[in-house]
């Protein structure tokens, strides 16, 4: 087999992907919010001060603006210029043209670019009816105080709209939030006329008691009273006509023309990235609904799970009258690589042991420091502590070698950076008095906290890891004993085939075999054990990213267990259909849930309300936590890391998941990911640093006249380490 600590590339392409990807997809989320909070959030301005020139003072609805000359029209007598804001509207423009063509009228349509790249089939039907089209700008912004690279993005931005809907310009335009031409006035005006030196054709309406007879255009909104007030004035017998501005004034130039192919490609190419954003908005409105429902019913039933742990029947725990005391000697095994800053304390945690009827068996993994020299010593001042060397293979290898040498019933499973609590294994055994308890969990908490990032895990393990392992219990779905503390009856390791090295999280693995062959997980709170997590971003990176997609390896090997029966089929359907939704698809969509929380408080108009659900959610997290802490006996006070726990290390975890689901789906081999020591374990709980009064200290670094390649891995080794054992292990059954 082939060295588990070489170094394997991890797969890049995919964050090539998503560079590219996700600047395409916030970009149509933030032009979607632009532009639907403009078009949305259109409203009266106040009158201005300045009036219109006098040159434009009694001026027609229709007019052009030369420098200062101001040429106008106004509608022959009985003529009446039907006219439309906004829209087109899904409602109110199908209607307004249905009402049109029975009286065989034309009007002309005053679109808003957002809406006219959002419905281009309702553009093409007004068009196609005979009806003329102009802009009302891209949102309907006012023009007034808009600056001028704004105007033009306005102005543009339409005329794409059009083209890419039927493949038209128009030079027909109506400033957003005028009415007559009198309220073309203070800052209206520069742009009015600036307007019109790009070639616009501005349309104003007349002064109200304007009668159709004297010939009028008529402003609507396309809203009902719209349809109301066009259907009165079709039944107005002095109308005599009903038809477009243009054809109204009988002006030379028309309203239209068409547009090139490379314009309406780009037109085309405008109303997909706006679909786009429309439908990324539409799709994270439902994703966000649902992630909010099922993070509150996670944290709900997180509490109502402990709560029935906390309360439950005393079926496997010690006390119980029924169940005996387990004093039986006990085997633990400590796989070890390169751990010489950790594995004194354990080891000496382990001898203080109120357990006294110890096999402890280290097996060091062909490490290169002093890690076989400070365990050799330990095993020469006391019988119980047994040393085997192993060349370089990986931790499962390890374990199953220490599985050979096992001369007990029940074996407990050590990482070599863990501390143990004097009364930690002695409690960790006892639920195994229970016939149909294969597997114990203990309580693992974080000895390295007072760094931040010790911090934000810290509550992790006790949030996370530890109320989650008390819902599985009572739901009989424990996905994980993890390597750091965990008792197993050796039958049952010997029944399941010890431990697996199809997957890098052997734990997870050999958690979900023991349940698919009957057996029963359950969680021992009051075993506790510290140990010592990553002191650095990219040290908790390398150690997520193997966790995550050692699970993800695990999940898909026991698949089957979801369509099995009895303990197996449980596990199945909840422990794996709870790891995929929460720790495999939620993740995933986290990250754009976030981004879409700050969209809708940026761009939805309702930012308090936006602003106050992430507080309410904040809030009940904060809440749930202080529970969890309180079942850990822990102090809340580190409760004030968890808000800035939200910011960085949350979204760390999101792309460890984004990462591994990505690798595990290419098919990529991960290399095993070791984290470097530096012996804090204990510093969470200080009355476990140090040992018995015996204990020994670690050896001192020999001297080395030289060093020799060790045969089995091909590395270099020093003078003092372990050669193989000579003694074969007893022998040992496979069956249950």
């Amino acid at each position: 087999m082939a060295a588990r600590h070489k170094q394997v590339r991890d797969p890049r392409a995919h964050w090539l992907l998503i560079g590219l990807t996700l600047p395409v997809l916030f970009g149509a989320l933030l032009f979607q919010g632009w532009t639907q909070n403009e078009v949305d959030g259109a409203a009266a301005k106040e009158p201005c001060t300045a009036p219109v020139p006098r040159a434009a003072a009694d001026a027609g609805p229709v007019l052009s603006v030369d420098g200062g000359r101001v040429r106008s029209a106004s509608m022959p007598p009985g003529t009446v210029a039907l006219t439309y804001d906004g829209g087109p509207d899904p409602t109110w423009t199908p209607r307004l043209l249905d009402l049109l063509r029975r009286h065989h009228a034309h009007a002309t349509f005053f679109l808003d670019g957002a809406k006219a790249a959002q419905y281009p089939a309702l553009v093409r039907r007004i068009r196609a009816e005979g009806h003329e089209v102009g802009s009302h700008t891209y949102t309907g912004a006012d023009l007034g105080t808009a600056s001028a690279a704004r105007t033009a993005l306005e102005l543009r931005l339409t005329q794409g709209a059009f083209a890419g809907a039927d493949g038209f310009r128009s030079t027909l335009l109506r400033m957003p939030l005028t009415t007559t031409v009198a309220t073309l006035c203070g800052a209206e005006w520069p742009a009015a006329r600036a307007a019109s030196a790009d070639g616009y054709l501005l349309v104003a309406a007349d002064k109200p008691g304007r009668e159709p007879a004297d010939g009028l255009v008529r402003q609507f909104s396309q809203t009902s009273l719209a349809l109301r007030e066009t259907e009165r004035l079709l039944a107005d017998p002095h109308a005599r006509r009903f038809t477009t501005v243009t054809e109204g004034v009988d002006t030379t130039a028309p309203a239209t023309e068409p547009v090139s192919a490379p314009e309406r490609w780009l037109g085309t190419a405008l109303i997909h990235f706006q679909s786009l954003g429309r439908g990324f908005v539409s799709a994270l409105t439902w994703v966000l609904t649902a992630a909010a429902a099922l993070g509150v019913l996670r944290l709900l039933f997180l509490v109502l799970f402990a709560r029935a742990h906390v309360r439950r029947l005393e079926r496997y725990r010690p006390g119980a009258p029924w169940l005996r005391e387990i004093r039986d000697p006990v085997t633990v095994i400590v796989p070890a690589y390169n751990e010489e800053a950790g594995i004194a304390a354990t080891l000496r945690s382990l001898l203080a042991s109120t357990h006294q009827r110890l096999q402890i068996v280290v097996v060091d993994d062909g490490s290169g420091d002093r890690t076989v020299e400070i365990a050799r010593e330990y095993a020469r001042r006391d019988s119980r502590v047994q040393v085997v060397c192993q060349p370089n293979a990986g931790k499962a290898a390890a374990l199953n070698h220490g599985l050979t040498y096992a001369r007990c019933p029940y074996v407990v499973m050590v990482d070599a950076d863990t501390v143990f609590e004097p009364d930690a294994i002695q409690r960790l055994v006892q639920p195994l008095a229970h016939p149909a308890v294969g597997a114990v969990s203990g309580n693992t908490k974080v000895g390295n906290r007072k760094r931040l990032l010790g911090r934000w895990q810290h509550l992790e393990y006790v949030f996370g890891f530890n109320l989650d392992r008390r819902m599985f219990e009572v739901l009989e779905c424990m996905t994980t004993v993890p390597g750091a503390i965990g008792a197993f009856r050796l039958d049952a390791l010997m029944g399941v085939g010890g431990l697996s090295e199809d997957t890098l999280a052997e734990d997870t693995d050999l958690t979900m075999a023991l349940w698919r062959a009957g057996w029963r997980v359950v969680y021992e709170e009051t075993a506790v054990a510290w140990t010592e997590v990553p002191t650095s971003l990219r040290q908790l990176w390398r150690q997520r990213y193997r966790w995550c997609y050692g699970t993800l390896q695990a999940m898909w090997k026991h698949r089957r267990a979801v369509i099995e029966v009895g303990p197996a089929g449980r596990f199945g359907r909840r422990g794996l259909s709870y790891l995929l939704l929460f720790q495999v698809l939620l993740p995933l969509l986290a990250p754009v849930i976030d981004v879409f929380m700050l969209y809708s408080a940026l761009f939805t108009g309702t930012p308090v309300t936006s602003v106050a659900a992430w507080l309410g959610f904040l809030g009940l997290q904060t809440a749930v936590a202080a529970y969890a802490l309180k079942l850990d006996g822990e102090r809340r006070r580190t409760l004030w890391a968890l808000p800035f726990q939200l910011f960085v290390y949350r979204q760390l975890m999101y792309l460890v998941v984004i990462q591994s689901v990505v690798a595990f789906v290419g098919g990529s081999r991960l290399k095993w990911q070791r984290m470097h020591r530096s012996g804090t374990a204990a510093a969470g709980g200080p009355q476990q640093a140090g040992g018995g009064a015996g204990a020994p200290r670690a050896a001192p670094r020999p001297r080395r006249a030289g060093s020799r390649a060790g045969a089995a891995t091909g590395t270099v080794r020093p003078a003092w380490s372990c050669p193989a054992w000579s003694s074969r292990p007893p022998e040992r059954s496979s069956s249950r």
